[in-house]
């Protein structure tokens, strides 16, 4: 069996997604080759595209179209012996039979006659076309603007538009709103499809899953039994070449208002009155946005950001963050926090939730802890069970996807002696999955119009207020960046944070129970 990267994503009889053309700004970029056009292979191969599916490349790079297939192809081949495996060659072949490439400077209007053009002639009767923006966040509403003045977002009954919008979406609330505000104006907010690559992992949707499919957790999912939640979402990895954009960037930035509030909101939200997109996506704007915003005096008591120090991860030695390539050596940027926060609402009022998520830490590791109150009564006072934990359910993200519950159970023998043990589901053990981009199912819902896993415009509004007045804490009064060497949990302050509170987080080293 041939694997590049990943698996089929779809079952073979499963209806394509509709007729349609695929148009990437900065085709020639390295989120086309590594991501997106690996995707689409992986959707051809499992027959999800319509015959009639094709690509354009479009970018500033002179390729002509044998070129950019060569080049695609030399990188497919690159990723599929990385994974181990093979590229079919006849998926490849389909797929590359349908890719073309236009050169075009994005702020030419000519590149947009040009791609009405090849638009135009590859639609049959009913099609579609989705203008997907692998690009720098600048050009982004440039380009929904030259979309728009050509013509070219416009639908009727037989031709949809979408657009896909990769993150960051916006620095700030301000510029957030701004972006909101011109891709608005050139669509409608159902042709926006704000992409974020974290709600494609399969466990990130079984959040929702083990939720609302299973009547155990209803009764107890509330302040009346749950004493905290924890998120955590550990990298490994170091800045790499990105110290340019990260030095600007940052962890708050890159990964709270988007992939941590976004598990927040799946572990937090009300059920919906239904699984349509618009029932789900409200009730996770719901809980954004109550998330409590802190006052000055709370944000810097309520937030801790750090900078990775000299370590060492898996034993190769890891430089200073303020040392890195294109990195300030004065840099205050974190590349690790921690926040606690508060959802002011009916259900979980008074339940802290506590977040972290940094580079260059011990284990590559994303996870949610929901812990719950200790009994009311303590029954076994005179056995050593001092140790013991209350029980926790674990959502494992990655990279060991799986739910845990940690429950007390009775050591064998005659003494009364209690332990923890853990009831383990593994998706390894029950279900035979290869590794995917991650992308498959957020561009097949993109082309079939399903816009559950995609962020609203309120959504990302929310994510930004909520963070905002932590952002505006440290510029205003910068206080004090902690230090933590590469290769640890985190740095001491994270810890103080959660253990105020009488909690602890859970540790970063323990393995997922096999």
């Amino acid at each position: 069996m041939t694997a590049f990267p990943g698996k089929p994503v779809m079952p073979k009889d499963a209806t394509p997604a509709p007729p349609s053309t695929m148009i990437i700004f900065g085709g020639s970029g390295d989120l086309t080759k590594r991501l997106v056009m690996p995707s689409l292979y992986n959707l051809a191969r499992d027959g999800a595209l319509d015959p009639a599916f094709s690509v354009i490349g479009v970018d500033i790079v002179d390729h002509s179209e044998e070129d950019y297939r060569s080049f695609l192809t030399d990188t497919a081949k690159e990723l599929a012996k990385a994974a181990g495996a093979a590229v079919d060659k006849d998926a490849w072949a389909w797929l590359m039979k349908r890719t073309g490439y236009v050169v075009g400077n994005f702020d030419d209007p000519a590149t947009y006659q040009t791609i009405h053009e090849r638009i135009a002639a590859n639609e049959p009767a009913s099609h579609g076309a989705v203008f997907y923006f692998a690009v720098a966040p600048r050009f982004f509403g440039p380009i929904a603007d030259h979309l728009d003045k050509a013509g070219l977002l416009a639908e009727d009954e037989t031709e949809f538009r979408r657009i896909v919008v990769e993150k960051p979406f916006g620095m700030d609330l301000a510029s957030a709103k701004a972006l909101n505000a011109q891709l608005l104006r050139a669509a409608d907010e159902s042709q926006i499809f704000r992409i974020d690559h974290f709600l494609g992992k399969e466990t990130v949707q079984n959040v929702m899953a083990m939720r609302f499919g299973n009547g155990i957790f209803e009764p107890i999912w509330n302040r009346n039994f749950i004493d905290h939640i924890q998120i955590t979402a550990a990298e490994t990895v170091t800045v790499e070449r990105r110290g340019r954009f990260y030095d600007a960037t940052g962890a708050m930035r890159d990964m709270v208002p988007n992939h941590m509030f976004q598990l927040l909101a799946m572990i937090a939200m009300e059920p919906p009155n239904s699984f349509d997109a618009d029932a789900i996506r409200t009730e996770k704007a719901k809980v954004i946005q109550a998330i409590k915003k802190p006052s000055p005096n709370e944000a810097a008591a309520y937030a801790v950001r750090a900078q990775y120090a000299a370590g060492e991860i898996g034993g190769v030695a890891v430089k200073d963050y303020r040392e890195e390539a294109d990195v300030s050596p004065t840099s205050r940027t974190e590349t690790y926090v921690a926040l606690k926060l508060e959802v002011e609402n009916w259900r979980w009022s008074g339940v802290p939730f506590y977040i972290r998520t940094g580079k260059a830490m011990s284990v590559r590791k994303t996870e949610i802890v929901v812990q719950f109150k200790s009994p009311p009564h303590t029954l076994f006072q005179d056995t050593p069970t001092n140790s013991l934990q209350p029980n926790a359910l674990v959502v494992r993200v990655q990279p060991d996807e799986g739910i845990s519950l940690r429950l007390a159970a009775k050591i064998p023998g005659r003494a009364v002696r209690l332990a923890e043990v853990d009831m383990d589901f593994r998706y390894a053990d029950y279900f035979k999955r290869d590794p995917s981009t991650g992308y498959e199912t957020l561009i097949y819902d993109c082309l079939v119009g399903d816009a559950t896993l995609f962020q609203r415009a309120d959504n990302i509004e929310a994510g930004w207020a909520a963070v905002e007045p932590i952002l505006e804490a440290w510029a205003n009064s910068p206080g004090e960046i902690y230090h933590y060497p590469a290769g640890s949990a985190g740095p001491a302050a994270a810890d103080a944070l959660i253990e105020r509170d009488g909690f602890s987080w859970f540790s970063l080293d323990e393995k997922a129970p096999k």
